[in-house]
Formats: structure tokens, sequence, C-alpha cells
């Protein structure tokens, strides 16, 4: 048996540094996680794409807890059961039904339709700015607009928003299991109570009351499923985008003359999202699965009832698809990344994430075009996470 690679306690400082070395070796290998999980990583693109619609490759919550037990070092960083029962944990036919029911909620429509809204809501927040200030552009701007929209999508009173921080960061981030597990029970009680009014209440024409009254051929959610499904919804609906914005920023102002070009033609800045999302994207890793057979990648033979892990980060930065995979280029025809992933589990909320960059960078960028770092690039600090890939703070000058 060879030894797993161990990734350095700093990997998320460091994450392109050590995939590049990675990618260079191969295109999957034997790993454990900085929190001692043993795991496969799949780091090219060919195989990344293979990996995520390969149906041997699964998704099971309950199988998935089994092999943290035997692959963990100090058994599974349980979650409360009642946040997981949703479409991202699931293969079809599960998946199939839960995805029908929740897409007639959230459709391409319905996303434009927000846009007014998003754009009041950008330009509320960045009314409360002024120039000279020195702010953490996350706490100020990247976080509360989001969080606003998915919170007023949901029906959820905004004033909770940063007891979902907390709750957030905790679940996604390195801590002790038992910090896991209260933060999950806590946001499950919350959840199942709204969840409740909602079911009790009129239908009306907003989001989540579609969700919760949506039927097909007679089937609906369960109230189990619309519990983890609003989590699924909160969760990722607001970490994905505060990250694609922060991360966006903090390249355009390490690079300012991509920072030019799209000032100069602020028309390119709804397409210069896919550029951030393969250089800078707000996920590193997408969510586990698990081998129910032996299966080969790469040339690679992964056994039976391993977990899984594609590096969504590593392959967007895959030489072989991507020529300078490094640099930025804002104007860069970059379809074809996996940032969002790729085949069955293609992120649903992708629409809206792109919604909410393009207002967000079309309003900070003409209120202040001459928007700069306020501390060193070297000195920021990346969150202990290897799934959420987002800054702790990003502090710049607003003029």
């Amino acid at each position: 048996m060879t030894t797993p690679t161990q990734l350095p306690d700093g990997y998320v400082h460091n994450l392109h540094e050590v995939h590049e070395v990675l990618r260079a070796e191969g295109p999957v290998h034997e790993t454990r996680l900085p929190h001692g999980l043993k795991v496969w990583v799949v780091t090219r693109y060919d195989e990344a794409k293979t990996a995520l619609t390969d149906p041997r490759l699964a998704k099971d919550t309950a199988e998935l807890g089994r092999l943290l037990e035997i692959h963990a070092p100090e058994g599974r960083r349980a979650l409360d059961e009642s946040l997981s029962e949703h479409m991202l944990n699931m293969d079809p036919p599960g998946h199939t039904r839960l995805r029908k029911l929740v897409t007639k909620a959230f459709t391409a429509r319905r996303v434009e339709l927000m846009r007014p809204r998003v754009e009041e809501i950008s330009a509320e927040l960045i009314a409360k700015l002024n120039d000279g200030d020195v702010v953490d552009l996350l706490e100020v701007f990247a976080f509360p607009l989001p969080i606003t929209v998915i919170c007023e999508l949901l029906g959820i009173p905004i004033d909770n928003r940063e007891e979902f921080r907390d709750w957030t960061n905790r679940l996604l981030t390195f801590g002790t299991t038992e910090d896991v597990q209260a933060a999950g029970a806590a946001m499950a009680g919350f959840l199942y109570q709204h969840v409740s009014k909602v079911q009790a209440a009129e239908p009306d024409d907003t989001f989540f009351s579609a969700l919760v009254h949506a039927t097909e051929s007679g089937d609906r959610l369960s109230t189990e499923e619309l519990v983890s499904m609003a989590f699924l919804l909160l969760v990722a609906g607001h970490e994905t985008t505060v990250n694609l914005i922060g991360n966006a920023v903090f390249q355009l102002l390490k690079n300012p003359g991509q920072l030019q070009i799209l000032k100069d033609k602020p028309e390119l800045i709804a397409a210069s999202a896919e550029e951030f999302l393969r250089l800078e994207g707000p996920i590193n890793h997408a969510t586990f699965r698990y081998t129910k057979e032996p299966v080969e990648l790469g040339g690679v033979t992964v056994p039976a009832d391993e977990i899984v892990v594609v590096s969504l980060a590593s392959a967007n930065r895959d030489p072989e698809r991507y020529e300078n995979p490094d640099q930025l280029d804002v104007t860069r025809s970059a379809q074809g990344h996996v940032a969002f992933g790729h085949g069955i589990h293609f992120c649903l909320g992708a629409p809206l994430a792109r919604l909410e960059f393009d207002v967000a960078m079309t309003q900070l960028l003409a209120r202040f075009p001459n928007l700069a770092l306020a501390a060193e690039p070297t000195t920021l600090t990346w969150r202990d996470s290897t799934l959420i890939h987002g800054l702790h703070t990003l502090p710049v000058r607003l003029a």
C-alpha cells in the first residue's frame, strides 16, 4: 500500500502552488486533507469533468457518513441529518425528483425578474460608503448584498443574517465536531420553525412559498426536504457570491491593467465573471463523492469505498485546458470552467450568482473608480476551509 500524500497545514493559503505540483505529478492523488481525512483528489481538467459525471462516483448521505467514520482520523464530523437531505447529497432518482420540484420555483425568468431589487439593494449599500474611507469590503458590501437577497427569497428576516453567517462559518471551516454539530442544530431548529410558518400560510408569489407549495404530478417536498433545501439555498446562495465578488475585486486590484479594461468597457463586466470564476473561484473542492466500485481515472484506479474530491480550483488552472492559466485576462473566453460544477449537480443558483456579480461590480466600479487595496496582498489570508475559497477580510480604500 502507498502512503497518502499529506496536504500541508497551510494548504488553503497556498492553494494554487500545491495544485500546480499535484497536477504535474498526475491527475489523481491519494491524499490526507489538513484535518486528516483520507481522500482521493482529482486535479486535472479532463479527469475532473469525467469524475463529475461518472455515476460510479456516488452521493448518499448515509453511505458517506459510514465512510467518514472509516477514513477520518477521529470519526466523522456529523452534520445535523435534517440539513443533509437535499439534492446536492443525492443521486437519481431522488436527485431528479428534488431538482424537478425546485426548478419549478427557480426558473431563469424568476431570477431575471430579481434584477431591479438586486440593483436597489446594491445601491443602498454603496450609498452608505464614502470616498476616503478604509473598509472591509466583504463586511460592508460583498456579504450583505447576497445574504439580503437570499433572505428575501426565503422570506427570512434580515435581522438573522449575522446568526446565519456565524453558523455557516462554523459549518464550513476547520472546527471541532461539537462546534459543527452545535451550529447545525441551531440552524436546523431555526429553519424548521420557518418552514412550518410558510406551510401554514396561504400561498403567495414569493420564491419560498412557491417552493413550499410546488407540486409535480401530485408530489411535493416534505418538511424535512424543505428544511434541507432551505439550508442548501441559504448557505450556497450567499457563500458563493460573497467569495465571487471578494475574490474578483482582490484580483482586479492586484492587476490594474485588467481593472482599467473593465472601467473603460463596463459592458464586459458580466462576461468577465467567467474568468474570475475560473481563476479564483469561490469553491475549491466539489462536495464529497464515493466510489461504489473500483474506478479508473486518468490511468489511476481508485478502489471501492473511497472518498473522492474533485478540485475545481485546480482543474480551472490546468494548462492543458487554458493558456497562461495563472494570469487574469478579463477578455478571455473562459467558458467551460467547472467553478459551478458539471453534470446533474451543476449549481442551480449559478444564474443568480452571475446576476449579483454583474450588478455589484458594475455599481462598485462606477461609484469608486479609484478603489485600491488598503493592505499588502501578501498579508491577506484565506479562510480555513477546503470547500470554500474566500478571504477572511478585504481591506480597501474607497475613492
